[in-house]
Order: structure tokens, then sequence, then C-alpha cells
């Protein structure tokens, strides 16, 4: 299999477990569930959970064995999006072509939706553990560094520095300590 088929297999796997693993959208409330869903299926590529899955069957695992905890990554990914487009911090019209989350479903919405991405991305990593041949330690190791990794000596520090540097000149040493921290993060956590 070529890799561009390969990234679209991975992707098709993923969307339809994100698909399985989210509430619906009719599931009461379902302004909530409505405004999660409209992000996480907004035209992302799916690198997170691709690495994720690409890494388990490297090291001969089953890629399945990892799917939650690769939705999980994702969806937490697709929390600090939402979060970042909300006005309070870079107050983005637009994510991947089309409004924002906090444009369709008002600020109040967005804001408790990327929350409960964050919290459903952590309650797939757990529920990972569910897999016979994943250790629960391993799950919760996992969960230690996706808190640090999400935290404030990474993204999260990463988002506060790049709302210091708005009115700033950035110099080039800073933009890739931001990225690094704001970006490279999750990518290196799903490996």
């Amino acid at each position: 299999m070529n890799f561009k088929k390969y990234l679209e297999n991975k992707k098709n796997i993923i969307d339809k477990a994100l698909d399985e693993y989210l509430p619906p959208e009719e599931k009461s409330p379902s302004i909530i569930h409505k405004a999660m869903r409209y992000s996480v299926f907004s035209g992302g590529k799916r690198i997170r959970p691709i690495l994720a899955l690409a890494a388990a069957e490297l090291f001969g695992r089953d890629a399945e064995s990892v799917l939650k905890a690769a939705c999980g990554i994702e969806l937490i990914h697709t929390f600090s999006l939402i979060h970042d487009d909300l006005p309070c911090i870079d107050n983005d019209d637009f994510r991947r072509g089309k409004p924002s989350n906090h444009k369709v479903f008002g600020e109040a919405i967005a804001l408790l939706a990327g929350d409960a991405l964050l919290v459903s991305g952590f309650d797939l990593i757990i529920k990972n553990s569910e897999v016979k041949e994943i250790k629960k330690q391993s799950i919760l190791k996992l969960i230690k560094e996706i808190s640090f990794y999400i935290g404030t000596e990474n993204m999260l520090g990463g988002q506060v520095e790049d709302i210091n540097l708005k009115n700033e000149d950035i110099k080039k040493e800073d933009l890739c300590n931001l990225y690094m921290k704001k970006t490279a993060a999750l990518i290196c956590l799903s490996i």
C-alpha cells in the first residue's frame, strides 16, 4: 500500500471510530453535541491519531488496540482549536475554511464544546484500557504524559505565549518555541 492510500485508509478508520465514540447530535443536550461534531468533522487531516496508529504498528501492535487513545488525542486537539479561535484568544472567524465554532454556536457553547471534547478525549484514553493487551498501568502513564503535553509547560503554555506575543515584534526563536509548544507537543505525544 502506498503512503497516500495508507493515510486515507487510516483517516477513514479514525473518522468512523470518532463518529461511533461521539454522542449523536440528537442526544440531549443536542446543541453541545452538534457543536462538538461540527468541529471534529470539519475537515481535519487526522495526523495525530494516524501517527499513534502507525507507532503501534511499528512496535508490532494491532492499530485497533490503540484506536480509542488515538481518537482521544484527536478530541483533545480539537478542543485546543475551538478554544484558540475564541474571541478572548485569537478571535478567528474561520477554521479549515468554515466558520469557527463560536461563530456558529456562540461563545458559551463553543467554550463548553471544547471542554466536553477535552473530557471526552481523556475518557476515550481511559476506555482504551479495556483492550486486553493494554495494561492499565500503561494507560495511567499515558494520561500523565498527556497532562504534561497539554499543560502549562507545553500546549497551554504555548497558548499563553501566543497571547503575549501578539503586540510585539516576534523573533524567529520565540515563534519556533511557540510552535513547539502549541503544535509539536500533541504530535510528539501521538508517537
